[in-house]
């Protein structure tokens, strides 16, 4: 096995939203702005998602966990650290955040780093969007990825094409998106040349342009509509991907 290489990512930033909400959605709410993981068991040496263990569990100010079975490991990863301290800020009404990722990487350690750097500042920022907008509320979520064409240099400025944003449509524009079956109403929360956030009133769609990292174009979908179809929105969006990267 590759030696491998250590890596750390480090973000702070503040949030309109409790420490104990910041904690929920770190824990049991990672649907709304993640993925669904299982739930930590609530101790220090607990289980922890993706076959970790929990290393330090101080509800709500600090969550620590650790996965060292590269089995359970994205290819190329051996070792892979997840910190995060939350602390009051106004009287509990809003929270400052420090969220720590680091591990060892063994593949291609420049564009493994760079693309985790990347995914981390999105999906932080989709966090606070979650915290913002959605806070503890139910959400249907359903994530996948395009075929093999998708991987194309252009594929991700292809997507933004297909949806209907203009070229200059920046993050805080109103925009009409051409989604699978119907048009929705959206605001760009989030645009880069690598990832498109979404918002609407019930959902926040995510595109990620995976592309540029060697892997198929993505998309998720957190879904926070009472009557939300997973089955019927995942079929929706595979068919729309395969036929835009046809």
């Amino acid at each position: 096995m590759t030696a491998g290489k250590e890596f750390e990512i480090e973000r702070e930033f503040e949030v309109d939203a409790s420490p104990a909400e910041v904690w929920d959605a770190f824990t049991t709410g990672t649907g709304g702005w993640l993925w669904p993981m299982v739930e930590y068991e609530p101790r220090e040496g607990g289980a922890a998602p993706h076959g970790g263990t929990v290393t330090h569990w101080e509800p709500p100010h600090r969550l620590t966990d650790r996965v060292d079975d590269p089995e359970h490991l994205p290819p190329g990863q051996t070792v892979n650290r997840l910190d995060r301290v939350i602390e009051p800020r106004d009287g509990g009404r809003r929270s400052w955040v420090r969220y720590v990722h680091s591990g060892i990487l063994t593949d291609d350690w420049d564009n493994q780093y760079e693309g985790a750097s990347k995914h981390t500042d999105f999906y932080l920022h989709t966090l606070r969007q979650y915290l913002t907008y959605f806070t503890g509320l139910p959400v249907t979520f359903t994530t996948l990825d395009g075929p093999a064409p998708s991987t194309a240099a252009h594929a991700f400025v292809k997507l933004g094409r297909r949806l209907g944003l203009p070229d200059d449509a920046s993050e805080g524009a109103r925009v009409r998106v051409d989604a699978p079956g119907e048009a929705l109403d959206a605001m760009v929360d989030f645009r880069s040349r690598h990832f498109i956030g979404l918002r609407t009133d019930t959902a926040l769609y995510r595109f990620f342009g995976r592309n540029h990292f060697g892997a198929p174009v993505g998309v998720s979908i957190h879904d926070f509509a009472p009557q939300a179809d997973a089955k019927g929105t995942e079929m929706a969006w595979r068919d729309w991907l395969l036929r835009l990267y046809a």
